[in-house]
């Protein structure tokens, strides 16, 4: 294996087990990066604060592995580690994150471990959101093709076209250039249209995509009435005749060009999507360049495929651009996403046959090998802290391979390995990384590794 092992190690554990025990453990199992983000947090109340581990949509049974502040789940609430220049962000509707107490108490803790961090020979990376500004605005969030906003996104994403954003992030890459200059570099995610729910796969119909679209070539008017048929026929005239091809062993090869010739818009929306996604990692890479330099590394976090084909991201675009792409082996999510979509559609075309949606969803997202047609929609969910995540090993080799037969540029592969989970399954699933052709391995994040996990990344690490 190459060189490059990262651990995501968010700011709260940081003020929590202090930045010497971090290091010392990232040390000891031979990590080579760390990736954090630019907030202290201190518990909190529910009145207060946001629940840690993140809900996940509601579905997610997640603990920590290491206590946080003593607890294995809590509400936290956090602040910019940082005293913010609001002078950087006078081109944008978006002001700065605000400061409070915690960030005068705490907030050299971050700077401090970042000095020590580098000090000690490791690469350090900050961790944003790649459209996430603070206090995110409704004309800012994608749209529906009815120009509707979805009411059960799980990713509080905005527009990859919104001006107002990238003005955002222009200052605030500036600013933490100007808190953190000696950080190697940036990973941001989500620099595609996250598609965890159904609604959130209809992206993006917004005016910032209209006026980009017609700006680029890109015919708005036929992909937002195909993608609206679209989304309209699989919200109550699927029916089982419909799925049986994607069931069947071709996995819907017939069914896929059907539908493309019957709403020809689909393939201009996808373009569109794909396009946005270069378009936003050309703007971070910009933005970074000037205010940080050209030597400031750009490490995009990603969806894995095919996933990407509807969030947008091409790593052939990504691997010109960035220095590494990190796509996601989030197993838990694969899971969870066939549940939140199933469920979704038997709601609205309640004939349908369970188990041969299951089947279609699961070879549509290529989650299986050998499923046999018998799995109920239960069968497929968020796993619990002790449950293995149910998707084999093949499934995830083979989109390792599917992502480095695109790759045409320069960036290195280091896939993004969850640690969620208990220590057996995530040792299988740190090892299948490990023994493929990468060029090194992310693991997110530091909460969920205890002692047998962290002893696990040192021993595959040392024998890869």
């Amino acid at each position: 294996m190459a060189q490059t092992l990262g651990i995501t190690v968010l700011g709260d554990y940081i003020l929590s087990e202090g930045a010497d025990s971090i290091l010392e453990n990232l040390h000891r199992i031979g990590a080579t990066a760390v990736a954090t983000n630019p907030t202290v947090t201190a518990e909190a109340d529910e009145a207060t604060g946001s629940w840690q581990p993140p809900a996940d949509g509601g579905s997610s049974p997640r603990v920590f592995d290491r206590p946080l502040f003593g607890k294995t789940s809590l509400w936290v609430k956090g602040a910019v580690s940082f005293q913010p220049n609001a002078e950087f962000y006078a081109d944008s509707p978006y002001s700065h994150r605000k400061p409070n107490e915690l960030t005068k108490q705490h907030g050299h803790v971050i700077s401090d471990f970042i000095d020590a961090a580098v000090e000690s020979g490791l690469k350090v990376y900050m961790q944003v959101g790649s459209v996430q500004p603070s206090g995110l605005r409704d004309e800012d969030k994608p749209r529906l093709p009815n120009g509707d906003l979805d009411p059960n996104r799980m990713a509080n994403t905005g527009s990859l076209a919104s001006p107002a954003i990238r003005a955002y992030n222009r200052a605030y890459i500036r600013d933490i250039f100007t808190a953190y200059p000696n950080i190697t570099g940036f990973r941001p995610d989500w620099p595609e249209y996250p598609s965890y729910t159904f609604g959130e796969v209809f992206s993006d119909f917004s005016t910032h995509v209209e006026t980009w679209s017609k700006d680029h070539g890109i015919d708005f008017d036929l992909m937002k009435r195909d993608a609206g048929a679209f989304h309209d026929f699989l919200l109550g005239s699927l029916t089982d005749a419909h799925l049986t091809d994607f069931a069947g062993p071709d996995r819907g090869k017939y069914s896929i060009l059907s539908f493309l010739n019957r709403f020809p818009g689909i393939t201009e929306w996808l373009r569109c999507k794909r396009e946005l996604s270069k378009d936003i990692l050309l703007h971070w890479r910009e933005a970074i360049t000037e205010f940080g330099g050209a030597e400031k590394e750009l490490s995009a976090n990603a969806f894995m495929p095919p996933y990407t084909i509807w969030t947008g991201l091409d790593f052939g675009n990504t691997s010109e651009i960035c220095n590494a792409v990190s796509p996601k082996l989030y197993t838990m999510h694969w899971a969870q996403m066939i549940q939140f979509w199933g469920t979704r559609l038997l709601e609205a075309n309640p004939g349908l046959n369970e188990k041969l949606l299951v089947q279609a969803l699961v070879n549509l997202t290529d989650v299986a090998d050998h499923a046999d047609g018998n799995a109920p929609l239960s069968d497929y969910r968020y796993p619990e802290p002790h449950e293995p995540h149910p998707i084999p090993n093949e499934p995830q080799l083979r989109k390792i391979r599917q992502v480095k037969s695109m790759l045409t540029g320069d960036a290195d592969l280091t896939p993004l390995v969850h640690g969620y989970g208990p220590p057996d399954d995530f040792r299988r699933r740190l090892q299948l990384v490990a023994d493929s052709d990468v060029d090194g391995i992310w693991i997110n994040r530091y909460g969920y590794l205890g002692e047998a996990k962290l002893d696990a990344i040192a021993d595959v690490w040392k024998n890869s």
